[in-house]
């Protein structure tokens, strides 16, 4: 897209972490959503919006087109998957055991999203990007004809009206996501707070989050309400995933990198490393599946054996990385990267259901650990990681230039551009060297602390039924209405 569009890299970055935040505010009513119209209808809109975004992508050279449709796109997505998923979640579960049923979705989405990197890329290769897209709209449309033909055109018992929601608050939180989201991706861009921009995008971030704390303060039904925001479990997932996935912010800052640049993959080979993460992907949720949902192991060993797993991945990288590094080698680490990052993903999910909140309040909760997790998650920390990048690398490029001077017989023998690019690339390697240990050592005393916190919980989250659900919502609406 970058090379046919015109489009930068982070204007498609932002495209897509605006999917994310799409999808992380829908929690907050796909219920509603679902309570309202038929899973028919549900499927048929959604499949009908998500062509129509598949198109605008494929052909729009404006970057707010671009970021406003994947918003919407993402909507309609994650409302579209608790349509399916809802239906079989008695399948899967006959006793509502979150702890199950999350193994099976993350199974699903970190699996897929694996999967269709791997198609994309070799879709491009073979035609060119656009064709991805005309695939998904054709797949999509026969996913709209499956549903014509497969799903009777009843209206389920659980018809309640969309009365009582805040969707000012809806797009005040959106707003306030994607200014943050602004700021990750552009910052290094626009040289941080020197740039207009970035200092625009911080005003409105706490703008937007100022309106909405003082809206939930008066607010009888407010989109976040505060009892989501300080609950205990909500707030102990949102610092886990912004140590973790901190932790792991170097996939998005340096394997890429480091595999195109020092190694020399091509992108076809680039995309063949996430078998290796489809894998770990795989093992982690059977490992979790076993563990956590059947055997009921704690919450606290299921967060260390993650930590330990991406303290493996940075201490291999660590030791590993060199420039005659082979393909097959790289394995190891990106499983181990794998299996932790789904095996978090499940067990702190599965505790925001154990949390205590009534079903009211919930969904409130599961759009805060939608953003931390997924948007936050992927961007604050490739934002420090890549600003800590740029400093150390600086420094060591004048460390190892240094030495080089006019006197040095072997140093005049090269010419000035091969021997700028030589130095570049052997401080990039030491600089990504350093920055594992850092990131290593950070690993082991989170571990520590993990280690010397009391944690007696085990998973014991288990979903209402659908009439309980039912029976509260009409409840709300009746409130609303008085």
């Amino acid at each position: 897209m970058v090379g046919t569009s015109g489009l930068m890299q982070e204007d498609i970055l932002m495209a897509g972490y605006a999917s994310l935040v799409g999808l992380s505010i829908n929690f907050a009513v796909m219920f509603r959503i679902k309570f309202r119209f038929s899973n028919r209808i549900q499927l048929l809109a959604a499949g009908a919006v998500l062509i129509v975004a598949n198109y605008i992508c494929a052909t729009t050279e404006s970057v707010p087109v671009l970021v406003l449709t994947c918003f919407v796109a993402g909507f309609f997505r994650m409302q579209a998957t608790l349509a399916c998923n809802s239906t079989i979640q008695l399948w899967l579960t006959p006793l509502r055991d979150m702890s199950v049923f999350f193994c099976y979705v993350y199974l699903l989405v970190d699996g897929v999203i694996q999967l269709s990197g791997i198609s994309t890329v070799y879709t491009a290769f073979f035609a060119g990007w656009e064709y991805m897209q005309w695939i998904m709209m054709g797949l999509l449309a026969l996913m709209m004809v499956l549903v014509l033909i497969l799903v009777r055109p009843v209206r389920g018992p659980m018809f309640i009206p969309l009365l009582g929601i805040d969707w000012l608050g809806a797009v005040l939180w959106a707003g306030f996501m994607l200014s943050f989201t602004f700021i990750c991706v552009y910052g290094n861009y626009y040289d941080w707070w020197d740039a207009p921009e970035i200092r625009w995008s911080a005003v409105a971030g706490v703008a937007f989050l100022a309106i909405n704390l003082w809206r939930a303060s008066f607010l009888h039904h407010p989109y976040i309400s505060f009892r989501a925001m300080t609950n205990r479990n909500v707030l102990r997932a949102t610092a886990v995933y912004l140590v973790f996935f901190t932790l792991l912010a170097t996939e998005h800052v340096f394997e890429h990198t480091y595999a195109a640049s020092i190694l020399g993959f091509d992108e076809t080979n680039l995309i063949d490393l996430n078998w290796f993460v489809f894998a770990g992907i795989v093992a982690g949720t059977g490992f979790t599946y076993i563990t956590f949902a059947l055997r009921k192991w704690r919450y606290k060993t299921m967060t260390v054996i993650a930590f330990v797993l991406a303290a493996g991945y940075l201490a291999y990288f660590y030791f590993l990385i060199d420039y005659g590094v082979e393909k097959e080698m790289l394995m190891i680490p990106l499983f181990l990267r794998g299996s932790a990052s789904v095996i978090i993903s499940i067990v702190f999910l599965t505790s925001i259901v154990q949390s205590g909140l009534p079903f009211q309040v919930f969904p409130q909760a599961l759009v805060i650990n939608g953003f931390t997790g997924a948007v936050m998650g992927a961007t604050l920390g490739p934002a420090i990681i890549g600003e800590l990048l740029r400093l150390v690398m600086a420094r060591n490029s004048a460390l190892i230039s240094s030495a080089l001077t006019d006197f040095n017989p072997d140093a005049v023998a090269v010419p000035f551009g091969q021997l700028y690019g030589m130095v570049q690339l052997q401080a990039m390697v030491v600089s990504m060297k350093e920055i594992y240990g850092l990131l290593l050592i950070a690993a082991i005393l989170s571990i520590a602390v993990i280690l010397l916190s009391y944690g007696p919980m085990r998973p014991r989250a288990f979903f209402p039924k659908w009439r309980t659900i039912r029976r509260l919502i009409r409840h709300q609406v009746r409130e609303t209405n008085r």
